[in-house]
């Protein structure tokens, strides 16, 4: 079902103002050919021939939003080595203005990707939880950052950068912003009193359980809804397309739009960093939604972790 016929007008983001705060990593991929299985194991041997590197998890949020066109702040806690480095020197590529607190005991999170013919073989994760005092110190920039954003995201992605989520969203709600989060894990009472959650399907089933059909999951979800006072969770569910449950009990669905899926990797970061972007241009949750499922379709086709651009949103 798609109820976002026509699409709703993109609206002016050049005065958008996005903080994201969350976990970061360095998404990595070696390219190359595979033409035989290892001597040593009953494993491919790839050939690598070239490599890339791209902002991930929060930054990558981020990286979207500059990319529709926001003024875009990135607050988080990295370790002080070279993935660090090439996370800043990344970000300053792509117009995101960076807040990196140093943990020297951290090790910046790397997500290795090995792909052979376009086709991922393996992954390999680096990463470790951060410093305490260095979280709190991210609070304390996290409160002065306040007052020069209009929506803030919280992108949680279960390595430790979230400790304070609650306080955080105390503060900004206080403060009058509106607070989109990117849950993690199956506790959500921490994120009690945000804007939005955004959780994917099976994100959402570790918290409410299978459901039946629609109608269980509409129940479900506004159930959830209401628990954590939200004023709107909004689903994501793949091939499915998409499903808000609002503050008054209605909900609306969009499904699918992408025409070609090629890797679904980061598109969750795209939906939110879209829905932030909208709602700082002042459109409604409903039209925010309808263009972050546009923007989803969009980056599905692109591979790894990618950015929609506001050429390619106005491009239909």
């Amino acid at each position: 079902m798609n109820i976002c016929h026509p699409l709703p007008a993109m609206p002016d983001t050049s005065r958008a103002r996005v903080l994201v705060v969350g976990d970061v990593m360095l998404d990595r991929y070696w390219f190359g050919e595979v033409n035989r299985i290892s001597p040593e194991a009953p494993v491919p041997v790839v050939h690598v021939q070239r490599s890339e590197e791209r902002p991930g998890g929060a930054a990558n949020v981020a990286r979207n939003a500059a990319a529709l066109g926001a003024r875009c702040s990135l607050l988080s806690v990295v370790g002080n080595d070279e993935p660090a480095q090439a996370l800043e020197r990344l970000l300053a590529d792509d117009g995101v203005r960076t807040l990196l607190h140093r943990d020297p005991s951290l090790s910046t999170t790397i997500k290795l990707r090995v792909l052979g013919r376009q086709q991922q073989l393996l992954r390999i994760d680096f990463e470790n939880a951060p410093a305490h005092e260095v979280l709190r110190d991210k609070l304390e920039a996290f409160k002065t950052l306040l007052p020069e954003h209009d929506v803030i995201v919280l992108s949680d992605y279960g390595k430790g950068g979230l400790a304070h989520v609650q306080e955080m969203i105390k503060l900004a709600r206080a403060a009058g912003k509106i607070v989109l989060v990117d849950p993690k894990g199956d506790d959500y009472s921490k994120y009690q009193g945000a804007s939005l959650l955004t959780p994917n399907r099976s994100e959402l089933r570790q918290v409410v359980g299978r459901w039946r059909d629609d109608a269980d999951l509409a129940e479900r979800a506004q159930r959830l809804r209401a628990e954590l006072k939200l004023e709107a969770l909004l689903v994501t569910r793949s091939e499915e397309g998409m499903s808000l449950f609002r503050t008054d009990g209605s909900s609306v669905h969009e499904g699918t739009r992408a025409q070609e899926v090629f890797d679904v990797s980061g598109a969750g970061d795209t939906v939110i960093a879209t829905l932030a972007v909208m709602l700082a241009s002042g459109t409604s949750m409903f039209d925010a939604m309808c263009l972050s499922n546009h923007a989803a379709g969009i980056v599905v086709a692109k591979l790894g972790t990618a950015t929609v651009t506001l050429e390619e949103m106005l491009a239909e």
